[in-house]
């Protein structure tokens, strides 16, 4: 059972809404996000749309869509802890 501490959203809620948000910005994409502690995740992506791009485009691209989620007074996210963003094999 994992920590909950008052006043902080839901961990799963908020893997899912990061889920969400990557899945419709990246074309294609596979996404699993994995809640580590309060507001802290871990990140993977797999979308062929990251074939012709950099390790910093694609990250890019990823954080675009999840900004709205860091961003404002109390964001529940507070860190992507580790990102990972491949092709398709």
């Amino acid at each position: 059972m994992a920590l909950k501490i008052i006043g902080q959203p839901d961990a799963d809620d908020v893997a899912r809404q990061l889920r969400e948000r990557i899945e419709a910005a990246v074309e294609g994409a596979e996404v699993q996000v994995l809640p580590q502690s309060a507001g802290h995740f871990v990140v993977r992506v797999v979308s062929a749309v990251f074939a012709d791009k950099s390790l910093v485009q694609r990250q890019q691209l990823v954080y675009a869509a999840i900004t709205p989620l860091m961003s404002g007074d109390a964001p529940p996210v507070h860190a992507i802890d580790r990102m990972e963003t491949a092709t398709p094999s």
